[in-house]
């Protein structure tokens, strides 16, 4: 069911902004890519964790987990990177709205989709392409549906301090440069919206869907950190992790959805241009 909410939500937030052209402006050009990389990001985990449940074989292979861990990597820098690249959008659109269409036209909307793209995969081939180069001493059947780094570094004969090295080294840039962007970016946005406190409820209305998806996001991954710092066995780490890459995907159509009067217009028109069954 959880799967299902997501993927349906994400298709319908993504349908409606490719079906309205009142859609067709940089925020929701960047929200159809946050859907997209949501349904994506929950389908590198669910399917095979109901696979692992319908054969009652609660394991993964070494080839699997590698290819796995490659493309939660992958989506979850994307969302990452994404989420500040659309706080940057809001900073713009607040800050110096008359310039907003110069300075968000679509060659520059494309350009951030494509470094944001770029970034995220040279990122999941960094760790792909170093676990590689780690030895291990038995059959690598991996006993769990989610596949972690810190799984496979436990399970290593080598020397895998490089490998944490730069897990820490990259976790710093991949995350704190986006939301320090953020961060930099809802503090101009709050300081002009002192400056003339008639906008607020247009700000409101424009920013509230998307503070309130960054909250969850990073929430959600600052509660799974604690819970791996306390939980006591590998499998419960494990499982908040999925709660990491499930909860925030679930929740964000229905987050934008319910507080976006452009969205439920077009998911109303969308609805309506669906015949029924």
């Amino acid at each position: 069911m959880v799967y299902l909410l997501t993927v349906l939500g994400n298709l319908f937030i993504f349908g409606a902004v490719i079906s309205d052209p009142h859609l067709h402006t940089p925020m929701y050009f960047f929200l159809s890519h946050l859907s997209f990389t949501d349904i994506c990001l929950s389908t590198t985990t669910i399917p095979k964790m109901l696979v692992n449940i319908l054969t009652k074989n609660q394991t993964i292979t070494f080839t699997g987990c590698l290819s796995q861990n490659f493309f939660v990597l992958f989506f979850c820098a994307f969302e990452n990177i994404l989420l500040g690249v659309m706080a940057y959008d809001r900073y713009v659109a607040i800050c110096s709205p008359l310039r907003y269409t110069v300075i968000m036209n679509p060659c520059f909307c494309g350009l951030l989709m494509l470094l944001s793209l770029l970034a995220s995969l040279m990122l999941a081939l960094l760790h792909s392409l170093m676990i590689l180069h780690l030895s291990f001493c038995a059959d690598l059947e991996i006993p769990q549906f989610f596949c972690e780094l810190a799984q496979l570094f436990k399970i290593a004969c080598s020397s895998t301090l490089i490998n944490n090295i730069l897990i820490y080294s990259v976790a710093s840039i991949v995350v704190g440069v986006p939301l320090s962007g953020i961060i930099f970016s809802y503090t101009q946005i709050v300081s002009s919206v002192l400056r003339i406190p008639s906008s607020s409820g247009k700000v409101f209305s424009t920013c509230g869907s998307h503070l309130s998806v960054v909250s969850l996001f990073y929430g959600t991954a600052f509660g799974v950190y604690l819970s791996a710092l306390c939980a006591p066995s590998s499998r419960q780490t494990a499982v908040a992790s999925v709660m990491y890459i499930v909860v925030p995907q679930m929740l964000n159509p229905f987050i934008y959805s319910l507080r976006n009067k452009d969205i439920k217009v077009s998911l109303r028109k969308l609805f309506d241009k669906t015949p029924s069954l």
